[in-house]
């Protein structure tokens, strides 16, 4: 059983007997009221998102899901392929499905996909992916006033802000879970 802290995007769930997967979660208390999670849940069967708020000691049955080893292959405009690593076959997952998800994706990346059934459903990242800085503007030593750090554009597609020391072609860390950067590597 999960807790309300467990509610984390990619995770999937059992309400009322279907399966759902965590798209987004906010956490929250007010003052004095009990903690509760508000998500954003996709039922897997029908593809609908829902809104839906957990409280602080409500118990979530997790789906009869499985994860199986993927290589990102390539993106177009409307999805993501990938090739399963046991069996060679290849699969796409809409971008809509992916959302959140697309932006760490880059050739040859192997991930987990969720199967529900037999069939792919989503895609958990791992927590952190190394990326390649593909574009940013060059810091300037002693510029320190905007608090030392600015955007860069990764090979991914995503924008983060790196510190003023990183430059193009540099590889970083990102935390998958904040979109944030983490260190160089």
């Amino acid at each position: 059983m999960y807790t309300i802290t467990d509610l984390k995007p990619g995770r999937a769930i059992n309400i009322d007997g279907d399966p759902y997967l965590v798209v987004s979660s906010q956490f929250g208390r007010k003052s004095q009221s009990k903690a509760n999670m508000q998500c954003k849940l996709k039922n897997l069967k029908t593809g609908a998102v829902i809104s839906r708020n957990f409280q602080g000691s409500e118990k979530i049955e997790p789906a009869d899901v499985g994860y199986r080893k993927v290589q990102f292959l390539f993106r177009d405009q409307t999805s993501c392929t990938f090739m399963d690593l046991e069996t060679y076959d290849q699969f796409s997952l809409q971008l809509t499905t992916l959302e959140g998800v697309a932006d760490f994706l880059t050739d040859g990346l192997e991930v987990d996909a969720l199967l529900f059934g037999e069939n792919p459903i989503g895609i958990q990242l791992p927590s952190t992916v190394n990326l390649k800085v593909v574009e940013t503007i060059p810091g300037v030593k002693g510029d320190t006033a905007t608090g030392g750090n600015k955007p860069a554009k990764l090979e991914s597609g995503l924008t983060v802000n790196v510190p003023l020391f990183v430059n193009e072609g540099d590889r970083v860390k990102v935390n998958t879970e904040t979109a944030e950067y983490m260190e160089r590597v």
